[in-house]
């Protein structure tokens, strides 16, 4: 099946919830809702921040980039989720399978340095007012957001690489949903020490280190607002930080569970255990991105504002 006579594998078989047809209907229509909201709130997000000259600032920049990074990742996956609910056992071709794969990976990971980012240039707003506008200069924020980019790609880049090298033998089902690297290896007819070896130092690039970049830049933070005098000072100086906080407790506590442990062939789960770890994924793929506007909406005054006079409930001012 999906095999030449040289035994080079063509296709994979995606079961997604093959094994129970009751939930497909349901997760269809759920998945479907949620993707129409990513694509509508972030696209709303995005337009919000290109339309007004006020928001054309570091944080704006790098908010819009992670819109931008929440629409190509969903894209990317979502469409073939969606198609895997309305077949029994979805084939995708090889090439197929590793450019989703490729394209998923590579904006997580951008997603993830990018996040790092955001974190310095909140560290830089509330450490360094004064000479926030030197050091956030166009030049350097930009690079930072170049640099998360070009970091993803790159990681991605080598995973899949390292992936397409790997044999497969007789089995080309997957337990999941889409062409996710982890559920994939678990295929391999040979040893993956190399690619688990990669994943590690991966997970110390774009996981660990960025995650201790947000972790010191918080504590220094939180010292400084601790220094301002005035509760209203705190309130302000708190409330610019704290949609990017709560989009980073969402988006590594899930992406954490995922990636933290890249497991063998061996050490591969029953089947129950493989439709869980896909359900998780499905959440970090789809809820993630349709929170991160929702977050920034609620928390942002002029994001609020913006979103408010792009919709034409209100004539927008400058001097708002």
């Amino acid at each position: 099946m999906g095999r030449t006579n040289d035994s080079v594998l063509r296709e994979f078989v995606l079961t997604g919830l093959s094994a129970h047809p009751e939930l497909q209907t349901v997760f269809f229509v759920l998945v479907l809702c949620m993707y129409l909201m990513i694509l509508l709130g972030n696209g709303v997000l995005i337009s919000v921040i290109i339309c007004y000259s006020h928001l054309h600032t570091p944080m704006y920049f790098f908010l819009c980039n992670l819109s931008f990074l929440d629409i190509c990742y969903t894209s990317s996956s979502v469409p073939l989720i969606l198609d895997s609910f309305l077949t029994v056992r979805k084939r995708v071709s090889f090439s197929g399978c590793m450019v989703q794969m490729f394209l998923s990976f590579a904006m997580g990971a951008t997603e993830c340095v990018l996040l790092g980012m955001m974190a310095l240039d909140r560290y830089a707003a509330i450490c360094y007012p004064l000479r926030y506008s030197v050091i956030m200069r166009k030049g350097a924020y930009v690079s930072m957001a170049a640099g998360s980019w070009a970091a993803g790609i790159v990681d991605s880049v080598v995973q899949t690489s390292l992936a397409m090298q790997l044999p497969f033998c007789a089995d080309n089902v997957i337990n999941h949903f889409v062409c996710e690297i982890l559920a994939i290896l678990k295929l391999a007819c040979a040893d993956i020490s190399i690619n688990v070896i990669s994943m590690a130092g991966s997970n110390l690039i774009v996981l660990v280190i960025p995650l201790l970049v947000i972790s010191i830049s918080y504590i220094f933070i939180v010292a400084t607002i601790l220094r301002i005098p005035s509760t209203e000072g705190k309130r302000k100086a708190f409330s610019t930080c704290s949609a990017h906080l709560t989009v980073v407790i969402v988006f590594f506590v899930t992406i954490f569970f995922m990636y933290a442990k890249p497991k063998s062939k061996s050490s591969a789960g029953t089947d129950n255990q493989d439709i869980i770890e896909a359900l998780i994924s499905l959440l970090y793929g789809v809820m993630t991105p349709m929170l991160n506007p929702l977050i920034y909406s609620l928390r942002n005054k002029d994001v609020k504002i913006a979103v408010r006079n792009l919709l034409g409930r209100k004539n927008f001012s400058d001097g708002i």
